[in-house]
């Protein structure tokens, strides 16, 4: 039975939610969501294009729903994207490992969504011999999968 992590990629449109200065978008996700055949949106409130794709300054700006959102902010930032997702109806949301916050995952609770959290996404969207796969080993070994 695939794990809730797996059954993330069963929905057929995502938005990725990244923005910093220091840290660029998180394009791994963006690309591998992309060849996966999936609609996806690239949302960022400091750059008009992404990886040749119109950017949008947030999750209301989207052309259409999505059914789920990839986070990747500063943390003082994942609550505030978290709190969109749900005033978005988006009730699928994977927070990037290290980028969660009990307030973000309270938030994330409070508003019924279903979260992922504590993992790196890419793991379970990039096949082959990786970084990304030996993290998928390490993590199906210690039952985090």
């Amino acid at each position: 039975m695939p794990s809730n992590n797996e059954t993330f990629f069963d929905l057929s449109s995502f938005a990725v939610v990244g923005q910093s200065p220091a840290k660029p978008f998180p394009i791994l996700s963006y690309r591998g969501l992309k060849k996966l055949g999936k609609t996806v949106f690239p949302v960022n409130p400091n750059v008009a294009e992404i990886d040749g794709d119109k950017a949008y300054p947030d999750l209301a700006s989207l052309p259409q729903a999505v059914e789920g959102v990839i986070i990747e902010v500063p943390k003082q930032e994942t609550r505030d994207w978290v709190e969109q997702a749900a005033a978005a109806g988006i009730r699928d949301v994977w927070i990037h490992m290290a980028h969660d916050t009990p307030e973000a995952i309270a938030a994330a609770k409070e508003k019924g969504i279903n979260l992922r959290t504590g993992t790196c996404a890419v793991m379970y969207l990039k096949p082959g011999l990786s970084y990304h796969s030996i993290h998928k080993m390490v993590m199906k070994a210690l039952g985090k999968y």
